[in-house]
C-alpha cells in the first residue's frame, strides 16, 4: 500500500539506506513519512532520504508486526510451495510498489526434500538493474521469508544476471501498474 502517514519513532532501529544498502540507526522521537508499507517491510522518507525498515520494527512506527505463517501437520509440498510463492510475494523492492513475483525478478523456485526429508527451497533471482545498491538486502529479505514458511528448513537464494531483467519479465497487472504496458 503506498501511504504518506507522517509518525514519530517510538523508539530508535535499524534500517537500510535505499538505494545504497548502507545501515544506518534511526533516532528514537525522529520525524519518519512512511511512504511505502508492503509485504513486511515499510518505505520511509527521513529528512529527504529513503530507507527501508523491516517488519519487524513496525512496533517502532507504531504499527502491528507481521505475523508469521502456520501449517497444519501433513501438508502437501504442492501447499508448502504454494505458501513459499505467496512468502515471496510479500517481498517488495524500497522504491518500486510491486512485489518481486510481479516485478519478473523471481526466475526459479524449485522445493526439493533433503536425504533427512525436510524440505529445501531453491531460489534463482535477478535485480532490475546489475549495480543495484539493496541487491542483499532483497536476496536477504528472500531468504527470511521463505526460512519463515514451515517445515522449510534450508534456503538457497543465487543472484543470476541472465538472462538480464527488463520490463516484459513483468506480470501483466504490474506493467498496467507502473504504465510499462
Amino acid at each position: 500500500m503506498q501511504t504518506h502517514d507522517a509518525t514519530t519513532l517510538k523508539r530508535r532501529c535499524l534500517a537500510v539506506a535505499v538505494p545504497s544498502g548502507k545501515q544506518v540507526m534511526i533516532r528514537e522521537g525522529a520525524s519518519v513519512e512512511i511512504v511505502q508499507a508492503l509485504g513486511t517491510s515499510f518505505t520511509l522518507k527521513v529528512q529527504g532520504r529513503l530507507f527501508r525498515v523491516e517488519g519487524t520494527d513496525a512496533d517502532a512506527l507504531g504499527r502491528k508486526p507481521v505475523d508469521v505463517p502456520r501449517l497444519p501437520a501433513g501438508t502437501s509440498d504442492e501447499e508448502v510451495e504454494r505458501m513459499v510463492w505467496d512468502r515471496l510475494k510479500t517481498c517488495y523492492d524500497p522504491e518500486i510498489p510491486i512485489n518481486i513475483v510481479d516485478l519478473g525478478l523471481i526466475y526459479a523456485c524449485d522445493l526439493t526434500r533433503t536425504a533427512s526429508g525436510a524440505r529445501r527451497v531453491d531460489v534463482a533471482m535477478t535485480l532490475t538493474a546489475p549495480g543495484c545498491g539493496i541487491g542483499h538486502l532483497l536476496t536477504a529479505n528472500v531468504w527470511q521469508q521463505v526460512m519463515e514458511v514451515p517445515s522449510v528448513e534450508e534456503v538457497q537464494v543465487k543472484l543470476v544476471f541472465d538472462p538480464p531483467w527488463n520490463a516484459s519479465m513483468m506480470s501483466e497487472e504490474a506493467r498496467l501498474e507502473t504504465g510499462l504496458y
